[in-house]
């Protein structure tokens, strides 16, 4: 486990390698609902506990999305109104990777959208929060 000051950073990065997966597997022939839910799922995981850990806040190692995004909001962190339906694909996490019955349509486009949200709106979160400590460090000269 990275250390607490790299958490932040280190999910935001596992975060848009998955953003990134889920994007390039999208046109490919054979992929399947699964295996992009997949990644669509984990983007938006992995994004929300980066801002989770920037804000100091402890999270479980959960893969519910739904989960993730209440206990921001209890936290004081604001959800994006293009986040709201993100917990959608929290089924993708886990269970469908073991499953060999499709339990659930995805909305390819819709995850892809959700996954890319969760990332630049993570991104913005920790720039925000570094942003006064650059400043800080500037005006120390």
């Amino acid at each position: 486990m990275p250390e607490p000051a790299d958490a932040p950073r280190l999910l935001l990065d596992l975060a848009t390698a998955d953003e990134l997966a889920a994007r390039s597997l999208l046109p490919i022939e054979g992929i399947t609902d699964g295996v992009l839910g997949f990644h669509t799922q984990q983007a938006a995981e992995k994004a929300l506990k980066a801002v989770l850990a920037v804000n100091g806040v402890e999270f479980p190692y959960s893969h519910d999305s739904n989960g993730l995004m209440g206990l921001c909001r209890r936290s004081g962190v604001d959800i994006p109104e293009d986040l709201a339906g993100a917990g959608h694909l929290s089924v993708f996490a886990v269970r469908l990777r073991y499953d060999a019955s499709p339990a659930a349509h995805l909305d390819r486009d819709q995850a892809l959208a959700w996954a890319a949200a969760a990332v630049t709106w993570a991104r913005a979160q920790l720039a925000a929060v570094q942003a006064p400590v650059a400043d800080e460090d500037e005006g120390s000269d």
